[in-house]
């Protein structure tokens, strides 16, 4: 602000030489000129100085902007690093910097330099390099962030970060058991109650989904769960699942067919499921009996989401590419519905 002000006044100061000179010039020596000359000063001086603020945008009476904010803060780290390129902490400095900004590309590249420099022995650069990468979305926990997850809980085994990840790793890859052991051990180490709860459902579900996987491919027989006062009972949802030619070509041949019941938006193991092959067109009765854990059939009225997947990689989590279609209905509400399989899993 101080080098405006200056450049102003030298504008000033010239205006009222090229305005005073001929004046004074031509009336040389007379009281007169000089006391003329020295009011059209005054005047020009004072009335820029008074009216700028007035017609000005310029907030004056705002206090100066901080100098040290996040922003600028990190932007130093980043030049300092320019010249000390091998300073490990650092770059794990600058990283974690940019995690809290959510620069991911930024967080990327710094992590990166840090795991290249400690020759991919720091638990800190595999995490932070881990969760940037899956942030960004340049990476899933199927893919180098699940490595690097895994890296970090190889090199330091008492991270809880690093245990809860490469829990959700496991599963992402389908090796359900040591997910449901890492789980565990979230749940042995006394999580809060809000943590504790998202646990208890993830390991319900990883006991339902080895269950459901391991089912025989085929309808189970009207009754298999039970004796005639449970067969009496149970809801049926009659289906017509069809295959539509959009995604045709990405459905592998002779796939597992999962055929699942859910409550709409509700995360968890399912209520009820099938596993079939992936033969089109196909009728499936799906029953509340179909649970996988006692006591979670749908009953009837009840407002259900139904899911068909082919599962191209035989598992029976869900991957990127599986054909799957939805259809939300009431059970047992009567008449054959239909269920197109019709999107792909992101």
């Amino acid at each position: 602000m101080s080098g405006f002000i200056a450049f102003a006044g030298a504008l000033t100061l010239a205006v009222l030489v090229a305005l005073l000179y001929p004046l004074l010039r031509r009336r040389a020596g007379t009281p007169e000129a000089w006391r003329s000359g020295g009011l059209i000063a005054l005047l020009i001086i004072a009335g820029g100085a008074g009216l700028y603020p007035l017609w000005s945008n310029f907030k004056w009476n705002e206090p100066a902007p901080a100098l040290d904010t996040p922003q600028a803060m990190v932007g130093r780290v980043a030049r300092r690093l320019e010249k000390q390129p091998g300073d490990l902490q650092g770059w794990l400095q600058l990283g974690k910097s940019y995690l809290v900004l959510q620069e991911w590309p930024l967080a990327v590249r710094a992590y990166q330099r840090a795991n290249t420099l400690a020759k991919e022995q720091s638990p800190e650069a595999a995490m932070g390099l881990a969760e940037a990468l899956f942030n960004s979305g340049r990476s899933d926990l199927a893919g180098r962030a699940g490595r690097l997850f895994e890296q970090a809980m190889t090199l330091d085994p008492t991270s809880t970060k690093a245990l809860f990840y490469s829990a959700l790793a496991a599963s992402e890859r389908n090796d359900l058991p040591l997910a449901r052991q890492r789980f565990q051990r979230l749940l042995d180490a006394n999580p809060p109650d809000e943590v504790r709860k998202f646990i208890e459902e993830h390991i319900q579900a990883l006991d339902a989904t080895a269950k459901m996987a391991a089912a025989p491919a085929s309808r189970p027989a009207t009754g298999a769960s039970g004796g005639g006062a449970a067969q009496a009972a149970a809801v049926t949802v009659p289906l017509h699942v069809t295959l539509a030619s959009a995604v045709a070509a990405k459905a592998k041949p002779g796939a597992p067919l999962f055929v699942l019941a859910r409550i709409p938006g509700q995360r968890g193991p399912p209520l009820a499921v099938q596993r079939l092959t992936a033969t089109f067109p196909q009728d499936v009765d799906l029953r509340s009996t179909d649970a996988m854990i006692a006591g979670t059939g749908f009953t009837a009225g009840q407002e259900i989401e139904i899911e068909a997947r082919v599962a191209n990689g035989g598992g029976a989590i869900s991957a990127s590419g599986d054909p799957f279609g939805t259809v939300r209905l009431k059970a047992g509400q009567g008449g054959r519905i239909a269920l197109e399989i019709n999107q792909l899993k992101p």
